[in-house]
């Protein structure tokens, strides 16, 4: 069993590059789709159980970079302390699942761990969220860099991140394709992509797109987003509902 401090040396190793290394992409080609999330907004929980998981559909991702970028409409007091828009169990999920996509690169097994805890949300079960570790295979690593404070660090990369998004993000989920976001509609991200793919072997997923008009659906889900501005109000004073003096923190919601 590996010590504790192989553990967290390769936990710096991990934050060390995603803080300052590029990350390499598996062709120059592929089109990257960054998602900017909060883990308790009902539609982006949504947006990933019954929508982005469609990357993973008839070889889409084999031309897809994905990028999970859980923050959202959090922002910073000026005593460093994080206020999120659903309050500290989203700080403390968003932290979490940043510990997941950096100690698990690989995007098909954190993507499954984050669809697991984001169905967990729209079922209402969030109380059940650790056992999403055991069904998508992962160990329990992702606790201990939230413990040992890596999850803060990773949260501050990505506030950074989504503070300099160019237009600014408005709300929530945002998908970005190839650094341009697709605003209201963003759950039609299958058919940006492959328009925007400029390689040779068009995987099944877009021969098969059917043609529609989209318009009606980009006002229908104007409202189906968590709105930036629904944040500034907020405090960080709500107390702690989650301990993580035990194994597993437990969130009760």
């Amino acid at each position: 069993m590996a010590s504790h401090p192989t553990l967290f040396t390769i936990f710096l190793l991990f934050i060390f590059t995603t803080l300052f290394l590029t990350p390499s992409t598996s062709s120059s080609q592929n089109v990257t789709l960054s998602l900017y999330y909060e883990t308790l907004c009902p539609y982006c929980a949504d947006f990933i159980v019954n929508h982005l998981v469609k990357v993973f559909d008839k070889g889409l991702i084999s031309i897809v970079n994905l990028r999970l970028i859980p923050w959202g409409n959090a922002f910073i007091n000026p005593d460093g302390s994080f206020v999120c828009q659903h309050g500290t169990n989203e700080c403390f999920l968003n932290a979490i699942e940043a510990c997941t996509i950096t100690i698990y690169p690989d995007v098909v097994r954190h993507f499954r761990f984050i669809h697991c805890v984001e169905k967990m949300s729209l079922e209402n079960k969030m109380n059940e969220w650790v056992n999403c570790f055991g069904m998508s295979g992962l160990g329990k690593a992702p606790v201990d860099c939230y413990t040992r404070g890596y999850g803060e660090v990773l949260e501050k990369k990505y506030a950074a991140e989504t503070a300099k998004l160019n237009p600014p993000h408005r709300f929530v989920p945002w998908v970005v394709v190839n650094n341009q976001p697709l605003r209201e509609d963003f759950e039609n991200f299958v058919s940006h992509v492959c328009k925007a793919y400029r390689g040779i072997k068009m995987p099944e997923a877009c021969k098969s797109l059917p043609r529609e008009n989209n318009s009606l659906r980009k006002e229908n889900h104007i409202n189906s987003v968590c709105f930036v501005d629904q944040t500034s109000n907020l405090t960080s004073s709500a107390p702690l509902i989650y301990s993580i003096q035990i194994e597993f923190p437990c969130v009760g919601l």
